[in-house]
């Protein structure tokens, strides 16, 4: 009898001791495809904007994506080194960079080579401070050719992505082939919602109209983050974990 009441009280005093979930935090590191916008973009998106709302209270998107960042300048502006004064041991840093990098007509162009290095380095640096690297490759555009089929216009810089994935056993999140079934999915006219289309007077940020085949709507940017989020669920089990479930309270 006595054990009978014994027993609950140790019980419950095990679970006094039982620690919550530590903390992390997700580092969004990337460009304008990913980054949150001023007021005077809109209805122009990021993907890391509707990414922030997926994830329970053990988790803090902190997204330092910024337009036309490439993985030259977003170091060399100091992007990166505030990154690292932060990311600690359990914390995950998502790297999506090459819209950018790309063009060579820009002064954040990179060349191949070294955006291999960058990538490389960045990783390293990552596990270096304790945190999880996840590469991600740059978001497809949307282009259709004449027969209505997607065409790819990163294929030379995501590849490098992949394979600096495949060099240092990173998390890949391929926005360039998800983005591209997504699009061709939709079909051509369809997709456009994805994206900043809009008639002249439609929008009082763009009296004149606007037809932009690489930035997001709302609903463009939440489709990808979506995508990001069932390939975490595949690839991060521990962070999935921590995707916010409305019936838990």
């Amino acid at each position: 009898m006595k054990l009978k009441m014994i027993l609950p009280l140790i019980l419950i005093s095990a679970a006094a001791f039982i620690l919550p979930p530590k903390k992390v935090k997700i580092f969004l590191a990337g460009d304008s495809t990913m980054s949150i916008k001023d007021i005077k973009a809109y209805p122009e998106n990021g993907w890391g904007m509707p990414f922030v709302y997926f994830w329970d209270s053990t988790v803090q998107v902190i997204n330092l994506a910024k337009n036309g960042r490439s993985t030259s300048s977003f170091r060399r502006e100091g992007l990166w080194g505030r990154i690292m004064e932060e990311c600690t041991k359990g914390d995950y840093v998502f790297i999506q960079f090459g819209h950018n990098d790309e063009v060579p007509t820009k002064k954040s162009a990179t060349t191949e080579t070294a955006f291999k290095s960058n990538l490389v380095q960045y990783v390293k640096e990552t596990r270096l401070k304790g945190g999880t690297p996840v590469l991600i490759t740059p978001v497809a555009r949307r282009k259709f050719d004449s027969t209505g089929k997607v065409v790819g216009t990163h294929d030379v810089y995501a590849q490098i992505v992949r394979d600096v994935a495949s060099l240092e056993k990173t998390p890949l999140i391929d926005l360039d082939i998800q983005a591209q079934h997504l699009y061709q999915q939709m079909g051509v006219e369809a997709s456009k919602l994805l994206f900043v289309h809009l008639e002249p007077g439609e929008h009082p940020n763009y009296p004149t109209g606007k037809a932009d085949d690489t930035h997001f709507s709302e609903l463009g940017a939440r489709k990808i983050a979506q995508i990001a989020l069932k390939e975490i669920r595949t690839l991060l089990p521990e962070l999935a974990a921590r995707i916010r479930n409305p019936a838990v309270k």
